[in-house]
This record gives C-alpha cells, structure tokens and sequence, in this order.
C-alpha cells in the first residue's frame, strides 16, 4: 500500500494557514475529551491524551481520508470499562492492589489495542472496508443524529454545580462560532473563541469552570509516551481474557470510523478510501498500545469541527495530533486556564452542525420501513450503543428487503401442443424459493416444460437447491424440463450436485449477481 505523504510543496497558501490553524482548534478541543474518556474507564488522562497523539498522528498520514481525526472515543471507551473490571477481578484475585492494581489493568489495555489493531489491519487487507457501503442511507442518518445529539447531551455534565457564567460563556461562544465566519474566514472561528473568553475570563478574575478544575495537566509537563512491550502480551491466559474486548473494540471502532468517513465524503464531495483507514486504525492502536496509550477510532465531532474550520488536508489533523502534544509537554499552564464552557459552546456547535436536519424532509417522502430504520437507529445510538444500532439497522433493512423481493414472477407460453415456457423475473434466493415452488404446475403441465432464466437471477444456494429439487420433481412426474439462459455459475454448482437436469447449450454468459 502507497503511504500517502503531506505534500507541504503542493500546498497552497489558504489551504497550509486554514490546516494549521483548524488543526490548532481541534488540538485544543481534544484535550477535555481524551480527559473524560480516560475518566470513564477509570485511568490516568495522560493515558487518554497519548491516544489522541499517537492514533491521530498514524492515522493523519496513513489514514483513508485527509483531516480526520482520531483519539480516544466514547465508544471505545465503554467497551475498555468491562474490560478494566474484568482484568482488575483478575489481579486482585492475584493479590494485587493500589498503584499496582492500576498498572496491572493498564497492561490488559495495551494488550487489547495490539490485538485490536492486528484485527483492524486484517480487516483492511482483506479489503472488508468495502462493506461500509451496506449500511443503508436511512441508518446513517440515524446513526449521525444520533451521535450529534449524544455530542449535546455529553455536555451536560460540565454544567452541574455551574451558574450562569458559564451558561453566559457558552452562549457567547456559540455567537461567535455562528457570525463570526459571516464576515471573515481567515481565522477559524473556534480558535478565534478560545483565545477571546479565555482573555476575558482571566483577566476578567471570572470564576468558572476551568480545564485545570478537571485535571491538573501541570503533573503531565515534560512527559512523553515511551516504548515499552506489555508483559500480558507473553500470556496466553491474557490474551484470551482479553481476545473478546479486542474483537469488540476493532468492530466499534471500524464502524465508528468508516461512518464518519462516509459523513466526511457527503459533506467533501470526495471519496475516501475504507481500505486504508482499516489499515491506518489498525496500525495507529497497535502503536498506541506498544506507547502506553488506550485503543480509540475516529472521533467525528473532532472531524466536524476541523472540517468546518477549513482543514481539509492531512496537515490539519497531523497539526491537531502534535500541537496536542506539545500543548501537554510545554504549555500545560495556558491549557489549565482555558473555561471549559468554551469547548462546551464549541461542541454544541459541532452537535448543530452534524444534525442531518434535511432528515426531516426526507422522513416525509421515505419509504414508512426507511423511516423506522431511521428513528430506531437514532434512538439506540442515544441510549445504547452506536455500534448496535448500525448492525440493527442494517438488519433491519436487510429483512425488509428480502420481504419485499422474497417473490420471483413468471409469464407463461405454450411452445406446440406438448410443450410450455415458463419465463421468470426477479431474484431467486432464501426469501423467494416459497414463492418460486408455487409458480409450477407440475402435476398439468405438458411432457416438455422449458424454464428461462434470462430476467431472473440465482442469488443463493438456497435458489439453486429449489432448481434441484424442481428437476427431481418433473422428473417423477415423467417430464422433461429444460433450464434456458442458466448462469454459468449456477450450472457449475448443479455439476458439482450431480443434479440431473437438461439446460441449452447456447446460453449466454449471465452471471450471478455478485460483487466482483
């Protein structure tokens, strides 16, 4: 695979200063994420801050679609607290507490984002990215409403025990984030926030919440991730307690990140490559876990907001991974200082802008399956699992398409006094092999009986067994059957069944329907 590199030469002077200064917004709006998830699994926020370094870092240069962003996420992050309390069961068990407790759970981490990441790289190998393209549109709508008010609702939180300051800062923030690009788009509109109320905050000696309030990220200066091998991955007994999370955790964050790259394409105009980012995930956790990081995926409230801050190369989320970065290691100090009802104002912003409200024009002309598809997959990704409600919707839609196709048609002719044509349309697979029985008369029908299959399609094995067990029957019957414009593929699985039956010679090459 060509590793595709950031062509700083090709740039031109707009596209390098808005990736830059995008890529700047969303180093910063990283920070208060990569915290709370770290919290959630009941980690250091180092830990967290080191994913959005690392995998955003990988993945900026080797990732499927330029200025996506990626770091620790929600989703992968719920997945990580079942582990932790498994592999801290375990070890207390050992005997283990306290510091060593922690860094024992923490090795089980590491373990799980190798494995992870060795299960996201064989997904793009075998080129499995593709199947991104069976989600349905009305379950990615979903899946994006979904997830835009899951960005809102995960705001809340930051307003317990708060006043109206911060009520006020967030406000403002959302003012300045919706005119200020009406007049000018020189300077991304989030940064231009974040350097303001800090400003105002700080010197105006306004108490509010702050970043530093969350986590003292002073501890962290001067510290950077290092290279160590977990001593989990020499344990067998490790790996398999740790093998399901793994698999999860690959799922969750494939899924997570394809469909952002899908919402990122439809915004872009442009098409991303699923392959190379199933490759890119995968070689950024493996990374992560050999650098004492947590696994993660593709972060697309981050991605929104570099999009729409004008980053569109892979400088911006590369910038995003190493200001990050540097903003820990150096300027801990100016990151404590900044309100947090900045980056909540930021993010409500995000919310609004990734809400697909043209949904609701098109839930009026959709299909009443489409719609459900649609609102099921909303409501799951709020209250349960935005992997979930993919795979739900997507079967959902698998089902209801099978019932809608689950009937082959057929025209009939008479061929002579002794003869009859059975001329078929549709597609001949599990659903419609019912319907496919019913059509035949065999009991009446003339000695010579002649079925064309050049407006049909065998899509299964269930269609050719139906094929076979119709022969058999004619064939009872006393009856000659012929099978005209078969595909050559169903006539090679009906050679390798013995099945006797009579097809023309003269065929022309259909096909069955297949991805090639």
């Amino acid at each position: 695979m060509k590793i595709p590199m950031i062509p700083l030469r090709n740039y031109a002077r707009d596209n390098l200063k808005n990736d830059l200064l995008s890529g700047l917004v969303v180093a910063v709006a990283l920070v208060p994420e990569a915290i709370a998830f770290s919290f959630i699994v009941g980690i250091n926020p180092i830990i967290g801050l080191y994913t959005a370094f690392i995998l955003g870092l990988v993945t900026a240069i080797l990732g499927g679609k330029p200025g996506m962003i990626s770091g620790a996420t929600g989703s992968v992050a719920v997945v990580l607290v079942g582990l932790a309390v498994a592999a801290s069961a375990i070890l207390k068990h050992a005997g283990l507490s306290g510091d060593a407790l922690e860094l024992g759970v923490l090795q089980y981490i590491f373990l799980t984002a190798i494995l992870a990441g060795l299960i996201q790289i064989l997904f793009g190998v075998l080129r499995f990215g593709k199947f991104i393209r069976l989600v349905p549109l009305p379950a990615i709508y979903g899946f994006v409403n979904g997830l835009a008010i899951v960005i809102a609702l995960s705001q809340l939180k930051f307003f317990h025990g708060q006043d109206w300051v911060m009520v006020s800062i967030v406000i403002a923030t959302m003012l300045i984030m919706y005119y200020l690009p009406r007049y000018t788009k020189a300077v991304p509109a989030g940064l231009v926030a974040i350097v303001v109320m800090t400003l105002v905050v700080y010197f105006g000696h306004i108490h509010t919440l702050l970043i530093g309030d969350l986590a003292n990220l002073s501890e962290f200066k001067g510290q950077l991730p290092s290279f160590h091998i977990p001593p989990t991955l020499f344990s067998w007994e490790a790996i398999k307690m740790v093998a399901p999370y793994a698999l999860i955790v690959a799922l969750v964050g494939l899924i997570e990140s394809l469909l952002t790259l899908a919402v990122l394409d439809e915004m872009s105009g442009t098409r991303g490559s699923g392959n190379r980012e199933c490759v890119a995930q995968g070689v950024g956790n493996v990374t992560c876990g050999f650098f004492g990081a947590m696994p993660g995926c593709a972060m697309i409230g981050q991605s929104i907001i570099n999009f729409t801050s004008g980053g569109l190369g892979r400088l911006s989320s590369a910038t995003a991974a190493i200001g990050l970065m540097v903003l820990v290691a150096s300027l801990t100090d100016l990151l404590n200082i900044i309100p947090v009802g900045v980056l909540v104002g930021i993010m409500f912003m995000v919310s609004i802008g990734t809400f697909e409200w043209s949904s609701f024009g098109h839930l009026k002309k959709m299909p009443p399956e489409d719609a459900f598809v649609m609102v099921v997959v909303t409501v799951i990704t709020i209250f349960f699992d935005l992997a979930v409600a993919v795979i739900i919707g997507v079967i959902i839609s698998a089902l209801v398409f099978a019932w809608k196709h689950a009937r082959i048609y057929a025209r009939t002719k008479e061929l002579g006094k002794n003869a009859k044509l059975y001329e078929l349309s549709g597609p001949l697979f599990f659903g419609s092999v019912q319907s496919f029985n019913d059509t035949f008369d065999v009991e009446n029908d003339p000695k010579v009986v002649v079925i064309d299959f050049k407006n049909a399609r065998v899509m299964d094995s269930s269609g050719v067994e139906a094929i076979e067990k119709l022969t058999e029957r004619y064939a009872k019957a006393g009856k000659k059957l012929t099978l005209r414009h078969l595909s050559d593929d169903c006539k090679a699985v009906l050679k390798r069944a013995r099945a006797n039956i009579t097809q023309e010679e003269d065929d022309p090459g259909y096909k069955v329907a297949r991805d090639y």
